[in-house]
């Protein structure tokens, strides 16, 4: 069984050659899934592992940057 990683990778291949009829099926499908009273924005998995995050943070277990130290990472590691 392929794992959801290689999923959205074949997915996300399709994709980019897939005809208009495939676009209209597939766009179809996320309009219904929108529509669904359950359908979430964001899954709820991804608020736990958030609170998790958020809970090593405040405890010091994890490493912060600030807005500045994460632009100066990037535009050295940009060459910008």
């Amino acid at each position: 069984m392929e794992s959801t990683l290689e999923i959205r990778k074949r997915i996300h291949e399709f994709i980019d050659i897939a005809d208009e009829r495939i676009l209209r099926i597939i766009n179809g499908i996320i309009d219904a899934e929108e529509q669904e009273d359950n359908y979430p924005a964001v899954p709820d998995w991804y608020y736990e592992k958030l609170e998790i995050e958020r809970e090593k943070h405040l405890k010091g277990e994890t490493k912060s940057y600030s807005w500045e130290e994460v632009k100066q990472r990037l535009m050295k590691d940009y060459d910008l």
